[in-house]
């Protein structure tokens, strides 16, 4: 059983810059494959262009063997300046781009067109170490004509796009949405048992899109670092990141408990603030790679975060300060064409932030008077849905028109977009 090494933090560094300058036509996908197999054949220029020759020499060897090789060097910024001289030389010698990068130390990058394509291109290369090892040769899979890139693409095809909070409720229409899109999906979320059901079911979605799932504390920086980190190992980079992990517990000043108050400001608030450190660097450094590419962090707040809330201060004070740090990250990071929205969706009766038997809101409320002669979790829904000038609650298809508006685009950046039914208007 072959054994994965851990991956280095640094990845970070370099990664993102090598998949932009390969991109130059169609933006690619990348992955970095580190495990006692690949170890065994990347010691050394030398030793891998033997194996190489190996494999091209065997019965239909999957491509011509042209590879670009990287010395383990001291920093990142060495890694890239010796892939800029070493892609130069690559490209005089042959027309096609490369396909495996080995980088010493590292393990193997694959680069395709697809995250499909990619996963096919390491398990045929392993397939054929392995075959070298054993004397044994083992089945190919086809490739699917899924990896040929559409005449008229979705916005989201095969962007590499995070969704905190994505296992469940809003967050895991958000997903779902996008895996239909057909973009690579990094659903990332607290509750690990939740996201690998979500993850395993929404797999049947995907045709040349892939996804993974990250168990992520969005208040803990090594946490959200993680989160990266294992993006660009698998995906190679960040195009969209929808910041929407977020709790909400109501009630007013009497009731309200400061230890709930400082959780509710760490998620909502500072969750927001350490998802963007860590995706913004990574993106910035693909722009500086890519004349052109944009990128988008995205916030879903909520309408709370344009108006007041009664017994709800603690909920919409955080949504209130993220749009602030919307409108501020937005201007830190327009040089470098990052563009930074709010989403304020309406109420979501649907979910289970609402509708939940236990925890709801509208149970919630209920408890908490908040809606005056209200007797039941019924006489709070209507009392809500009767706040829509358009009659119903917001929906996941609402929200994710707002967002591919908001990646389609090039000119918005600092926005507060209301998704509210008119129940909420910008002045």
């Amino acid at each position: 059983m072959k054994t994965e090494h851990p991956v280095r933090e640094n990845i970070i560094e370099f990664i993102p810059a090598i998949r932009m300058m390969l991109s130059a036509a169609n933006t690619k996908i990348t992955r970095l494959l580190n495990n006692d197999t690949i170890n065994q054949f990347c010691e050394d220029r030398k030793s891998l262009e033997k194996t190489f020759d190996l494999i091209r020499a065997q019965k239909n060897s999957p491509w011509d063997g042209k590879f670009i090789y990287l010395e383990e060097t001291a920093t990142p910024q060495d890694i890239i300046t010796s892939f800029i001289r070493e892609l130069e030389d690559f490209r005089a010698g042959s027309s096609t781009p490369p396909q495996i990068i080995a980088i010493k130390g590292y393990g193997l990058l694959a680069v395709g067109r697809s995250s499909h394509a990619v996963s096919l291109l390491l398990e045929t290369f392993e397939n054929a170490l392995d075959s070298l090892l054993t004397n044994e040769e083992k089945p190919k899979r086809k490739a699917s004509d899924e990896n040929i890139v559409p005449a008229h693409p979705d916005i989201l095809h095969q962007k590499i796009c995070i969704v905190t909070g994505g296992a469940q409720g809003f967050g895991e229409g958000i997903s779902r949405s996008m895996l239909l899109e057909n973009a690579n999906l990094v659903i990332a979320d607290l509750n690990e048992e939740k996201g690998l059901a979500t993850s395993a079911d929404l797999t049947s979605l995907c045709k040349s899109n892939e996804l993974i799932f990250v168990k992520t504390d969005v208040s803990s920086p090594e946490s959200v670092k993680n989160l990266v980190i294992q993006t660009v190992k698998n995906f190679g980079g960040i195009d969209v990141f929808v910041s929407n992990a977020g709790i909400l517990k109501a009630g007013g000043l009497d009731e309200m408990e400061p230890a709930s108050f400082e959780l509710m400001t760490k998620i909502n608030y500072e969750g927001y603030f350490l998802c963007s450190k860590y995706a913004s660097a990574v993106m910035k450094l693909q722009s500086k790679y890519k004349e052109g590419y944009y990128s988008d962090i995205i916030q879903i707040n909520s309408k709370s975060g344009l108006k007041g809330s009664n017994r709800n201060f603690a909920y919409a004070g955080g949504k209130f300060g993220g749009i602030g740090l919307t409108q501020s990250f937005a201007l830190e990071l327009a040089p470098f064409r990052v563009k930074v929205n709010a989403i304020c969706p309406g109420n979501f009766f649907e979910g289970p932030l609402w509708s939940d038997s236990e925890q709801g809101l509208f149970v919630q409320y209920l408890r908490a008077g908040k809606v005056p002669g209200a007797k039941t979790v019924e006489d709070v829904k209507r009392f809500y849905e009767k706040q829509v000038p358009l009659g119903r609650g917001c929906r996941v298809e609402d929200v994710m028109k707002a967002i591919k508006y908001i990646v389609s685009q090039e000119y918005e950046t600092g926005q507060a977009v209301p998704v509210t039914g008119g129940q909420e208007m910008l002045s």
